[in-house]
C-alpha cells in the first residue's frame, strides 16, 4: 500500500476521518481517558485509506535532549485500515497493493517506532534509525505466522476477535480483521490485555 500526506489544521484532521468511506474504530467506552486523532493518510488518487485514534497521553519527539517524562507516558494507538483492492491509478501511472491485515500490522509497527523517544541524536541519525526499524517491521507484519507473533483475542463491538500480537523494548504491536477494515492497534504503558475496540459514532470526542 501506498503511503500518505500527514499535514493540515486540526478541522482538516476531522475533515479527513469525514471523508472516509469505511468505519473508523477506537477503545471501546472501558477507556475514560483523553482522545485524539492523528492525521489520515491518502493514497495518490486521494482517497482516504487509514487513519489512527489515539488514547492517552500523545508522543512527543525530542531529539536534542531527553524528555524526563517519556518513560511515564501513556497510550494506545489505534489503527484503522481500509479494505482495499489492488488498484490502478486513474492517471494510469501506477498500481496501488491492496490492502491487508499486515498493512495494518505495519502501520501499526512504524507508529510504535515514530513515538518512541530515544537517547539524544541528531535529526538525520534518528531518520536512518527509524528507516532501518520499518524495514525490520515491515518484514514482520509480512509474516504474521511467524515466531515473532502470538495469538491475542479481544472483543469488537462486543464480539470477541483474534489477533497477532508481539512486545517489544518499546512497547506492543497487534493486528487483525474488524467488520469492513483491517484494524492494528500499538501503545505503551497500556496493557493490551485488557482492552476492547467499537466503531466510532461521534468523532467530536476524539477532536482537541
Amino acid at each position: 500500500m501506498d503511503t500518505t500526506s500527514h499535514t493540515g489544521t486540526a478541522d482538516a484532521v476531522v475533515d479527513g476521518y469525514l471523508r472516509a468511506d469505511f468505519p473508523w474504530y477506537s477503545l471501546d467506552e472501558a477507556w475514560t481517558g483523553h482522545r485524539w486523532l492523528a492525521p489520515v493518510g491518502t493514497s495518490p488518487d486521494g482517497a482516504v485509506d487509514y487513519g489512527s485514534i489515539g488514547h492517552g497521553d500523545e508522543p512527543t519527539r525530542s531529539y536534542g535532549k531527553q524528555d524526563p517524562a517519556a518513560e511515564s507516558r501513556r497510550y494506545a494507538v489505534v489503527v484503522t485500515v481500509a479494505r482495499r483492492p489492488g488498484r490502478r491509478l486513474g492517471d494510469g501511472t501506477g498500481i496501488l497493493e491492496a490492502t491487508s491485515v499486515s498493512s495494518a500490522a505495519w502501520l501499526a509497527g512504524s507508529g510504535l517506532l515514530a513515538a518512541t523517544e530515544l537517547a539524544p541524536m541528531a535529526r538525520e541519525m534518528r531518520q536512518n534509525w527509524l528507516d532501518q526499524q520499518s524495514t525490520l517491521a515491515w518484514d514482520l507484519a509480512d509474516d504474521l505466522d511467524g515466531a515473532g507473533w502470538s495469538s491475542l483475542t479481544l472483543p469488537v463491538n462486543g464480539t470477541p476477535q483474534p489477533f497477532r500480537y508481539r512486545e517489544s523494548e518499546y512497547g506492543w504491536v497487534l493486528a487483525g480483521d474488524a467488520p469492513g477494515v483491517h484494524l492494528g492497534a500499538y501503545g505503551r504503558g497500556v496493557s493490551a490485555y485488557a482492552l476492547g475496540f467499537s466503531t466510532v459514532t461521534d468523532l467530536g470526542g476524539y477532536a482537541g
